[in-house]
């Protein structure tokens, strides 16, 4: 059986990334491993980067906006815009916090329930299919790796990976 031509655009670096091929690697891993997760999290009515919103959401209870925008370490415009669709949608409850009445609770609605069934389906479906052909160690070493990785950049831009 003759083998496929590779597509040259998915195996050849541009010559400017020819001192980082890693980076560049990582960089469309990181970048189809986005669209992956766009199209599994469709399923369940949310938008990229919705579920780290709900899944902090889930294990922390409620939590003030000001609080949420940093563990999810986005632009709090785009949280604002997040929660708002997230609020809509019936998945998340916004009220004054009782402490502070300029600040804002937020929390995981007891309607989320069945999302939080359907995030972590999606998230087992992305695991799947993003490491199908790697056996449990290859699989084991990719995390070991991964996070050392991780690590580096964490230290790189002053982001602490045990906050998230």
């Amino acid at each position: 059986m003759k083998a496929e031509p590779t597509d040259p655009a998915c195996t050849e670096l541009p010559s400017a990334a020819r001192g980082g091929p890693v980076s560049h690697a990582v960089s469309r891993v990181a970048r189809l491993h986005r669209i992956a997760a766009g199209k599994v999290l469709r399923c369940a009515g949310l938008y990229p980067g919705q579920e780290f919103v709900m899944m902090y959401l889930w294990d922390a209870g409620a939590v003030r906006q000001s609080e949420l925008i940093k563990a999810v370490d986005l632009d709090p415009s785009t949280v604002t815009k997040m929660l708002q669709r997230l609020d809509q949608a019936g998945h998340v409850r916004r009220r004054p916090d009782p402490d502070d009445r300029r600040a804002v609770l937020v929390e995981a609605s007891t309607d989320s329930c069945a999302l939080h069934s359907d995030v972590e389906r999606a998230w087992t479906d992305l695991e799947e299919h993003t490491l199908a052909g790697l056996d449990a160690t290859e699989r084991a070493e990719l995390a070991r790796l991964l996070a050392k990785v991780e690590e580096n950049l964490s230290r790189e831009t002053g982001n602490c990976p045990e906050s998230r």
